[in-house]
């Protein structure tokens, strides 16, 4: 049976998406996730949502507990996981309010948990096979659901993920363009590392809001720039949820 895990980034904390809808509060051997899951029905499936920085976001995205928030899913049976994430765009033509569907990630983060294997089982050493983090099967339902809205969209690109909570500098910036960097954020790779871990499909819908700082003929970017815009096409991104859910 099909269950859908989704989790809300910035500006997505408190989706109210479907019927039925019950408040559950699971519990991980890596302690609690970031929030309770709302779970409910849609389109007849069952869907269960986590906020990833807590519902009033007071959670950094150091100090996001993603194995909790990954394994809650999984302890809730969740068999495909959806993520919406803010991120800066480091090209030109990816403007703002465009949707991003990565394909590739490069974790830059330094801080985190990343691996469910703390240590090795004798005789079976757990290297986790990354080459295509995101499930094409769920990439191409985001991509063909974009285009059945007529919405502005980019169906791959690579996202760099980046410790934050601070943004970056330009020659960071600038860096991560030369890595071939399309988009970067501050949470999909430890997401996508740990859902790969876990055997659960994964896939992220990323909503360009700013340009990083590399662009100079522009303002570097603020949080209250990135909020403004997300919130702006909220409407959108959540159209984009519900449409996918139904294909699945």
């Amino acid at each position: 049976m099909t269950k859908i895990g989704i989790i809300g980034g910035s500006g997505l904390e408190n989706l109210d998406l479907f019927t039925n809808k019950k408040e559950v509060a699971v519990s991980t051997k890596y302690g609690d996730p970031s929030s309770t899951l709302f779970s409910g029905l849609l389109d007849s499936k069952e869907v269960m949502i986590i906020s990833r920085h807590g519902r009033s976001h007071t959670i950094t995205p150091t100090n996001v507990n993603n194995r909790a928030n990954i394994l809650a899913l999984k302890q809730s049976g969740c068999t495909h996981i959806l993520a919406t994430t803010a991120c800066g765009s480091l090209r030109e033509e990816i403007k703002r309010g465009d949707m991003v569907i990565p394909d590739q990630f490069i974790d830059f983060t330094r801080h985190r948990a990343v691996t469910f294997h703390e240590e090795f089982e004798e005789g079976n050493p757990a290297h986790a096979p990354m080459a295509d983090p995101f499930n094409k099967e769920l990439r191409k339902i985001f991509t063909d659901c974009a285009k059945t809205l007529n919405f502005n969209y980019h169906p791959k690109g690579t996202i760099v993920t980046i410790e934050g909570p601070r943004f970056s500098t330009r020659a960071e910036s600038n860096m991560f363009r030369l890595w071939g960097a399309d988009i970067i954020n501050m949470s999909t790779a430890p997401e996508a590392i740990l859902a790969n871990e876990a055997g659960i499909p994964y896939a992220a819908v990323a909503l360009s809001t700013d340009y990083d700082c590399w662009k100079t003929d522009e303002e570097p970017v603020t949080w209250e720039e990135v909020l403004k815009v997300f919130q702006k096409n909220v409407e959108n991104v959540t159209k984009l949820l519900l449409l996918a859910i139904s294909k699945l």
